[in-house]
């Protein structure tokens, strides 16, 4: 893998994956961080050729540091845990949950939810490659790492609302029909950009066109990013391998789609692969999973290319991913079916786009 940093020239447009006319929705929705189909489409537009990508990332970076979402398995700095792993937690005789879903997630001591600030400005939502690496060793990370040093831990990113107008020939009036639109711009706060990791080895220091309206970054290669993920993925693999329980934490959204009876594609935020832990009945086959932490789901456009005009496209459905930061709690780790190599080719195809990347931290009681 080859690695690049992405510093913006301008602001960075990114629209989402909802259908925009203007006229008829006059504000166009945007997204960042920028997914991995759009990373992909500006690095074949700069080889100039359909090329087989593999892409780790996008992730954001200071400098020469790579920064990872904050893990949803925490409240605040607390950290959460299935009920079902707490063996002596006072929940446990009291506690009603739905047996067909995930197990709860709690704090191991309830006296630690007083201590919470949720409101505190100060509270990282992006880690530095080190602490990441400290929580994949140790399974922690202590209170004072979640304080910001930078004001771009918390949101390394300011949105420009951007009104656009056009004009009726020969007059000074705005077009009755499609005439007027507003849409968010994204600048980034100085120092800050874009990391990614290549199977290809690119001519820097360049620029490449990315996101709509022709902005460009400049693109050079860095290989403190590779040395930085090697370590993460190192610890990680090494997790892996201990066959007790562990926590997957995804730190690029997560693509599980599954074609239904019906013929139609259904998301969800945990792979269709991973089988609960729990039954709530005994014709049901168990899994590893226990429970789940994340959030509301990210929505990833992309376009199907003309098999006999590469110049031609249209959109292709929309897809529904788990965003980033999503922990998952398993009795022992399990693979995911795209890194199977008997999957479908279009099934592999989210891994090699950089969907779905699971860090494993193995869990102590």
């Amino acid at each position: 893998m080859y690695w690049y940093r992405l510093t913006p020239l301008d602001v960075l447009l990114f629209r989402d994956a909802k259908p925009f006319t203007p006229g008829e929705r006059a504000w166009a929705g945007s997204v960042f961080p920028p997914n991995g189909h759009t990373i992909a489409g500006s690095i074949r537009g700069l080889l100039n050729q359909k090329t087989d990508l593999q892409i780790k990332g996008p992730f954001l970076c200071y400098e020469t540091t790579l920064y990872f979402p904050r893990p949803l398995g925490f409240l605040g700095s607390i950290p959460l845990f299935p009920l079902d792993w707490l063996e002596n937690h006072s929940l446990r005789d009291h506690a009603l949950w739905d047996q067909t879903r995930p197990c709860p997630v709690v704090p191991t001591n309830l006296d630690d939810l007083a201590k919470v600030d949720l409101k505190n400005p100060m509270t990282r939502q992006y880690l530095p490659s080190d602490v990441i690496l400290e929580y994949l060793t140790t399974g922690q990370i202590s209170v004072d790492q979640w304080t910001c040093d930078d004001e771009g831990e918390k949101t390394p990113w300011k949105v420009e609302t951007r009104p656009h107008n056009a004009i009726q020939e020969g007059t000074r009036q705005v077009k009755d029909a499609d005439g007027y639109f507003v849409e968010n711009a994204i600048r980034m706060l100085p120092h800050w950009g874009i990391a990614i990791g290549l199977n290809q080895q690119l001519s820097t220091p360049n620029t490449l066109r990315l996101g709509g309206e022709g902005h460009h970054v400049l693109i050079e290669e860095c290989s403190n990013f590779g040395q930085q993920w090697n370590q993460i993925q190192d610890q990680s693999e090494t997790n892996f391998q201990n066959k007790d329980r562990a926590i997957g934490y995804l730190v690029t959204p997560g693509v599980f789609e599954r074609i239904q009876n019906n013929g139609q594609a259904k998301c969800r935020a945990w792979p269709w692969e991973w089988k609960l832990a729990h039954t709530s009945n005994p014709n049901q086959t168990t899994g590893e999973l226990v429970s789940v932490s994340s959030d509301r789901a990210v929505p990833i456009s992309a376009r199907i290319r003309d098999k006999h005009d590469s110049s031609k496209s249209i959109p292709a459905p929309q897809v529904f991913a788990a965003p980033a930061g999503s922990q998952y709690y398993l009795n022992q780790p399990q693979s995911l079916f795209q890194e199977d190599n008997q999957a479908p080719e279009k099934v592999k195809r989210w891994r090699k786009l950089g969907y779905s990347e699971l860090l494993w931290i193995s869990h102590t009681p």
